[in-house]
Formats: C-alpha cells, structure tokens, sequence
C-alpha cells in the first residue's frame, strides 16, 4: 500500500495529511466510502483535475476502493487553524450559514450534513474543517461552474448555486478558522433535523439517501 500510494504524497502529502500551499485537501481520517467515490469521480469525468484523472484512469473498483479505506484509516492530528482572514462580519455570516442556513434563500445549513462537529458522517459524507480556504472557495466555485458533479440529485451543486460569492468566502473563511475537535473523527449517523430544516437528498450519498 505505501508503495501503491507514494505518488498521492505529492500533493496530499506524507500520510495524507495535506501540504501547506492551500489547494490540496488532507485526506487522512476522511470516510471511506466519499473517498472511493471521489476517485470514482475523477476517472469518470464527473470531477475534473487532469494530474488525478491520469493516475486513477485505468485503476479497478477494487483498487481504488483499497486506496480509499487505507487513507481512512489514518487517525493523525490536525495542525492549528489557519488565522482568520476576514473581518468579524463576514465570519459571522460564514458561521451563520454553517450553523443555521438560510430559509429565506434556501440554504440548508452545512452541519445538516457535514455533522454537528463538521466533522462529517460516514460512510459518505466529508468533514469540512482542517480544511485550506482557498480549497473550500476554489471547491464551493467548482460545484458552482459545473466543473465538479456528482450522481443525480446533485444535491452540491444545487446548494451552491444558491450561494453568492460573498456567501462562499463567508463559509470558507470561518471554517478555515476552527480548530476541528479531538478525536475528530466522522459522526456515525446523520443529525436529527430540528426547525424548519427538510431532509434533502444526495446521489454523492445514496446509502444516507436510502435510509432517509
């Protein structure tokens, strides 16, 4: 497996813990089953990055499937937070919308699926903090532009086309800012939904999906 692995280092460096140029995500801990469809996604032209579709293009199910349980199986320590970059404002509102949503405009909130700790939910879901901010915006951006898709309902894109620009930096910038808990480990089962939020469906997440 190190062997099979020693060309993600490159970029999500030793162990997957991520490098420190802000555009690759740490993958280590990350849970299984949205680390398999992510590679999925890049060898079937649903996710667009040429360096990572060259590498999975030819590999197996099987193969990547092994990748990605070795990759969730690191447990390491996450760095400190990066500093916060934007003013109190903006990272009320990214706390504001990670929380709580937006009804008016149809934003769920992130930890409606992303956790209560945003830690994510396995086997599907990510964990959003530990995160760079230029990955989150350049990600948020991505869902947005079409270049990042997933199976049909494409519940990502929908939420971020929702999103305006102010709202992506907003989000990322605030959870750049936090420090994940310890262990930070995904959550087992999605929250329960409180208030006026609705239950929303995910092709990315079909096994969460079917047992709603």
């Amino acid at each position: 497996m190190a062997q099979r692995t020693l060309a993600c280092t490159a970029c999500h460096g030793k162990e997957g813990r991520a490098t420190s140029d802000g555009y690759y995500p740490r993958i280590a801990g990350k849970p299984a089953g949205y680390l398999y469809h992510q590679l999925l996604n890049f060898r079937d032209g649903r996710r667009h990055y040429g360096l990572m579709t060259q590498m999975v293009d030819l590999l197996s199910d099987d193969y990547l499937r092994e990748i990605a349980e070795h990759y969730a199986s690191i447990e390491l320590p996450y760095p400190p937070p990066q500093p916060a970059a934007a003013p109190p404002a903006v990272l009320q509102r990214g706390q504001q919308l990670v929380q709580q949503g937006d009804t008016q405009r149809q934003l769920p909130a992130c930890v409606q699926c992303h956790g209560g700790a945003m830690t994510g939910v396995a086997p599907n879901v990510p964990g959003l903090l530990g995160l760079p901010r230029d990955y989150l915006i350049a990600q948020l951006g991505a869902w947005k532009n079409g270049l990042r898709r997933a199976h049909a309902p494409d519940c990502m894109a929908q939420i971020a086309n929702r999103m305006r620009d102010e709202d992506v930096v907003a989000v990322a910038g605030w959870l750049a800012a936090q420090a994940p808990p310890v262990p930070a480990k995904p959550a087992a089962a999605m929250p329960t939904l409180t208030g006026d939020a609705k239950a929303i469906s995910c092709g990315s997440a079909p096994e969460t999906g079917a047992a709603r």
